[in-house]
């Protein structure tokens, strides 16, 4: 066989795994998303993917290991849209509106994959999830925190207490947009002048 005719052959093979391990993760995340770990198995997710369960295990040991790869991969994805464009020498306000529309853009621009961290979050992966997202991300929030406090812009607190201000009413938005009903099963969409409104009386309640 000609070189270059079996060098593009390899090439092909290997674009088409590339492309069929990603629609892998794709489905696992959607389905995990939907149904939740427990209605997850690797039948389902082959037939979701169209190829067999055999084809699976050449990517992944098994459903754990699966699920395991994609807890940290997206961990690690989060933590960079979340720095993205952040300045962590920015006022407390410039500051925290990076970080709700970094977080806002991401967990909302693809609706699975929000409802897939709904899940990692109350599930055995978080802890490997939160390793990856708290990587790089920890030591630069860290900084811009400490700037602030020293700045006088914000008492010092704890960080519990500081997260369950700052970025709980967030959450709460994104949840209910992502499943699309509010308390009640009230039909709910997210709008700009909500998410604002939202991140106003956020920075109020944290100014000193």
């Amino acid at each position: 066989m000609n070189i270059h005719l079996y060098l593009s052959i390899i090439c092909i093979m290997r674009a088409r795994c590339i492309e069929k391990e990603q629609l892998v993760k794709q489905k696992a995340i959607e389905l995990i998303g939907k149904g939740g770990f427990e209605n997850f198995s690797v039948n389902k997710l082959a037939k979701a993917c169209g190829i067999s369960v055999a084809t699976l295990y050449i990517y992944y040991k098994d459903k754990d290991d699966l699920i395991l790869n994609l807890a940290i991969e997206h961990g690690a994805l989060m933590a960079a849209a979340t720095l993205k464009d952040f300045d962590p020498d920015s006022s407390f306000e410039d500051g925290l509106r990076r970080q709700w529309q970094n977080r806002y853009r991401h967990m909302t621009a693809n609706k699975s994959i929000g409802l897939f961290y709904e899940q990692l979050r109350t599930s055995p992966y978080q802890e490997q999830f939160l390793a990856s997202f708290m990587g790089d991300i920890s030591l630069t929030l860290g900084k811009f925190m400490e700037n602030v406090v020293s700045r006088g812009e914000i008492n010092a607190m704890p960080l519990e207490v500081f997260w369950s201000i700052a970025y709980a009413p967030l959450y709460a938005l994104i949840k209910f947009n992502n499943e699309g009903q509010s308390l009640g099963g009230t039909p709910f969409v997210l709008t700009d002048e909500m998410l604002w409104q939202s991140f106003d009386l956020v920075v109020k309640a944290l100014k000193c």
